[in-house]
């Protein structure tokens, strides 16, 4: 398994106005107890975009149990919109040790998110310096080497998430919220700096830098203005002896926050100055947004190998392809374009840090002793929180036993009444409309958990064999559940939810587990250095399959 860094920059993080904690994290403060010695996304505390392959063994745990929505309509994949509707947490807040009591959407999920493919000419395969957007001509996935088709020749792309953080613990960048009793929102897009056809990655300097290496993100929160915090360019934010956190660090002056409960338009759609979100809250009537263009400062960090210094210009992200069949992504993990996806696997109860901030008496989830992905990794106090003081081990589940693998998500209880008060309400969400007004035809469910199955990712032997599809199992090993999902019915719609088969009103549970949902293995081809061409089983995948929760 890959050496996991210690991700705590509370020295640096620390929102202005937050609680001071025992051991004491001071903003500004000159000595942190541990400073982040890798990128973020190489630190798996983190929510980036797992890679298909892991250089160096760095990093992957970014569990992502996904639905795929698919289109041949132009503009399907670069004009949707959704309508969803924000969970809401238990009355009372969960207990310290996570034995009995509540669960809360943090703990169940530091953030779920929307996804679409994007341009990137200076992200892998690193082939060529153009990419067209909104063109399908972008989708090159042949095997052959001499073809023009050949998958290593493909347009680089980066794959953009619009993340939701709910409310309640530790705000951003220490842990993963906003505020006591609202969410917010954030446009990250990820890149890849390394060449598929040599596997030679960028030069050494951009390691330096937190959002930087091999994966670097751009980051922005949706704003009530449009404008972002601080530029949003991965090298903005500085390296770690040197930071500058006005990107990443919420803004409630300016960020748009939204109420539990309630009901969001999102709108996704390319303009001449980059990608463009919209977010309309249909119960408040407050709107913001995020456009991914060079006055917002996103910018691209440069392939640039041989170069002693890491280096970013001003760029604006573009859709990559005008329909929702290609598949997307060349390196990630994931097959997907369009997309909606939780990211769970990121809590763990604590009942005592030592004073490096390393979970010293671990909670219920490890009643024999200390596990490796929660003795000291990312752990944050609770009077660090906004509003639940208990402890948390945020990085990522290793052997599958936090509260994202328990029946603790919503619909997990046939008794209506016990799972309402205990579980948190289900996120509800439509299926994408294309242009506004065509509904998708095609869906597919898929979850990497082969990916994060390997001796690389996880804890658990047996371990998963990527070039065979052996030893995978759904739900993975340690895992007393897994969450899948299901449709329902919301302000005349259908609307899909997430979490166990007992959610009222549930019209389809798709076999009403997460192993008869997710399906069989997928095979998936890869470019790979040498000008040659890979196959790794990284997800389960249901296959196509007719949309059955269409908009109107």
């Amino acid at each position: 398994m890959g050496v996991s860094s210690v991700l705590t920059l509370a020295a640096f993080m620390l929102p202005p106005g937050a609680a001071s904690s025992t051991p004491t994290r001071t903003p500004g403060a000159t000595s942190a107890p541990q400073v982040l010695h890798k990128p973020i996304c190489q630190s798996r505390s983190s929510l980036c975009t797992d890679l298909a392959d892991n250089p160096g063994d760095d990093y992957v745990g970014h569990d992502e149990p996904s639905v795929l929505f698919k289109s041949g309509v132009p503009g399907s994949a670069n004009d949707i919109t959704y309508t969803i509707t924000l969970p809401k947490d238990p009355a009372v807040q969960p207990t310290a040790s996570g034995a009995t009591g509540t669960t809360w959407n943090f703990q169940l999920r530091p953030t779920f998110w929307f996804g679409l493919t994007l341009c990137d000419t200076e992200s892998a395969p690193e082939f060529t310096k153009t990419c067209t957007p909104d063109s399908d001509a972008n989708n090159l996935v042949g095997t052959d080497p001499a073809a023009p088709d050949y998958i290593g020749k493909h347009p680089g792309n980066a794959f953009m998430e619009l993340q939701f953080y709910a409310p309640g613990y530790v705000p951003q960048f220490e842990g993963f919220g906003c505020t006591a009793h609202q969410y917010c929102a954030a446009m990250t897009i990820d890149s890849l700096t390394q060449n598929s056809n040599t596997g030679a990655g960028n030069n050494p300097d951009c390691n330096n830098f937190i959002l930087g290496g091999i994966e670097p993100i751009n980051w922005a929160y949706i704003t009530k203005g449009g404008h972002s915090q601080a530029p949003a360019n991965p090298l903005f934010t500085g390296m770690f002896d040197d930071p500058n956190l006005s990107a990443v660090n919420p803004d409630v002056h300016k960020d748009l926050l939204m109420n539990p409960g309630g009901r969001i338009r999102i709108h996704m759609h390319d303009t001449r100055a980059g990608l463009r979100i919209d977010l309309n809250d249909l119960s408040t009537h407050r709107n913001g947004s995020m456009t991914a263009s060079v006055a917002n400062g996103f910018g691209h960090v440069l392939y640039q190998p041989d170069s002693p210094t890491c280096n970013v210009a001003p760029y604006a992200f573009h859709p990559e392809y005008s329909t929702a069949n290609p598949r997307g992504n060349t390196w990630s993990a994931h097959t997907y374009n369009v997309a909606m996806s939780d990211e769970i696997g990121h809590f763990e109860n604590c009942l005592e840090l030592d004073a490096e901030f390393n979970c010293a008496v671990p909670g219920s989830q490890d009643p024999g002793g200390l596990d490796e992905d929660d003795g000291n990794n990312f752990c944050v106090p609770g009077t660090d929180s906004t509003l639940v003081q208990i402890n948390g081990c945020l990085s990522a589940d290793e052997d599958f036993d936090g509260q994202s693998y328990r029946k603790d998500w919503p619909g997990t209880d046939p008794n209506v009444a016990t799972d309402q008060a205990m579980h948190p309400s289900p996120l509800l969400f439509t299926s994408p409309l294309a242009n506004a007004k065509t509904n998708y035809s095609t869906v597919a469910f898929e979850a990497d958990l082969l990916r994060i199955e390997a001796s690389d990712s996880q804890d658990n032997p047996p371990f998963c064999n990527r070039d065979t599809g052996a030893n995978r199992v759904n739900p993975p090993n340690g895992a007393a559940f897994y969450p899948f999902f299901t449709t329902g019915a919301s302000h005349g719609s259908c609307v899909w939810q997430q979490g166990g088969g007992f959610i009222p009103g549930t019209t389809n549970t798709f076999g009403g587990s997460s192993t008869t949902e997710f399906g069989p293995l997928l095979k998936t081809v890869y470019p790979a250095p040498g000008f040659t061409t890979v196959t790794r089983f990284n997800n389960f995948n249901s296959g196509d399959k007719a949309n059955p929760c269409t908009v109107g």
